[in-house]
């Protein structure tokens, strides 16, 4: 794994970048998360992918599909358009990216604008395929202790 190029595209060796992450190391920021997540599908780390996804949501994670979307895939690279970061407390970020991989049904590529928070030193995706059922007043799920009206109420 030491002379292994990052499937994140950094074109640093998997230890010195994303490696690092998926051994513990928090990630720095949004962008440094959500690669270490598109290295984690390339890699079949789904223990990482659950891991770095908002605590209140990872109990709702479709764990056998995202084995089978990691596994069944050969990833072909990541490109990364733009890293927004929100001041406040908790920090929040958008990270607008490509991921393009190739399955059973063809070649594809995939835009999105992922959601992130900051709590307690480290960045978390927040997930906008699982529903969490609150209410504008309950407490934020990404455990800030403000309201979800006030915190990540946006975002997803």
């Amino acid at each position: 794994m030491s002379s292994t190029t990052c499937p994140c595209g950094s074109g640093q060796l998997l230890t010195l970048c994303c490696g690092r992450y998926h051994a513990g190391t928090p990630a720095p920021s949004a962008e440094a998360l959500m690669r270490s997540r598109y290295s984690a599908y390339a890699l079949g780390l789904i223990d990482y992918l659950v891991h770095s996804t908002l605590p209140a949501q990872q109990a709702g994670l479709d764990q056998d599909a995202i084995q089978t979307w990691s596994l069944g895939s050969t990833w072909l690279g990541l490109e990364v358009e733009q890293a927004q970061l929100i001041e406040g407390e908790p920090q929040h970020a958008y990270v607008t990216f490509t991921a393009h991989w190739r399955d059973e049904g063809g070649v594809h590529s995939h835009r999105e604008r992922s959601a992130f928070v900051r709590n307690s030193g480290s960045w978390y995706f927040i997930d906008p395929t699982v529903e969490l059922k609150l209410g504008r007043n309950d407490a934020c799920p990404c455990a800030s202790g403000q309201k979800f009206k006030k915190c990540c109420s946006s975002y997803f």
